[in-house]
């Protein structure tokens, strides 16, 4: 196990269990991802252990952080097992690299590895009842003075007057209100004829009626 105390080897091995760990959140599912990250962190602590840089209580720690966020995930919990799970978890792996300047060095760089790799594959994973959790308490809300964007599906077919000159985006007259408008690609000149052919989101695209 003298292997394992390379810091490269060090650093991929404490990245793939940070990078699981985001994944299962992620997904909210033991799969892949799990087996993965147990497998890392069988072999990192087991090669501290050999070192004498660890002790069973360490490994405990570790053990009793996953526990923590299973049940996270498997409760209708508000995230503190959470958090308790992730701070014991990096408790343990600072102790476990020497709980030094260093250890925290090498753990930063092991999290912006593991960062960099889930940013490329988030968006490709399904998501779970605790990320969902995680990403929409941070979301504003109109009660804290931010509003959704207005829906604007019902304008489509509505007819209006060009107020400025689209190239192609401007303003219109719809139902006696100034909406911002783009046209299909055309230049549209003032006071010119328009209907409303397509909303997508807060961007209505217009056409020129003859």
């Amino acid at each position: 196990m003298e292997f394992v105390g390379m810091p490269a080897l060090q650093i991929l091995l404490v990245a793939i269990i940070f990078l699981s760990l985001l994944v299962e959140i992620k997904t909210g599912g033991m799969g892949l991802g799990a087996m993965l990250g147990l497998v890392a962190a069988g072999i990192f602590f087991s090669g501290q252990y050999v070192k004498g840089l660890v002790s069973f209580y360490h490994i405990a720690i570790f053990l009793g952080g996953i526990l923590c966020i299973i049940i996270e995930m498997l409760t209708p919990a508000t995230g503190l097992f959470a958090g308790l799970g992730v701070a014991a978890m990096l408790y343990s792996l600072i102790l476990a690299l020497g709980g030094d300047i260093g250890a925290l060095y090498l753990l930063l760089i092991s999290a912006v590895l593991a960062l960099v790799i889930f940013a490329v594959i988030v968006k490709k994973l399904p998501a779970s009842r605790l990320w969902k959790k995680i990403v929409l308490s941070d979301m504003p809300t109109s009660g804290q003075g931010y509003v959704t964007s207005e829906d604007k599906s019902s304008l489509i077919g509505k007819d209006g007057v060009v107020l400025t000159e689209l190239r192609p985006a401007g303003t219109a007259l719809i139902e006696d209100k100034p909406v911002d408008v783009v046209s299909e690609g055309t230049f549209i000149k003032k006071e010119a004829h328009i209907r409303v052919i397509a909303v997508n989101g807060s961007r209505v695209v217009v056409r020129k009626v003859k």
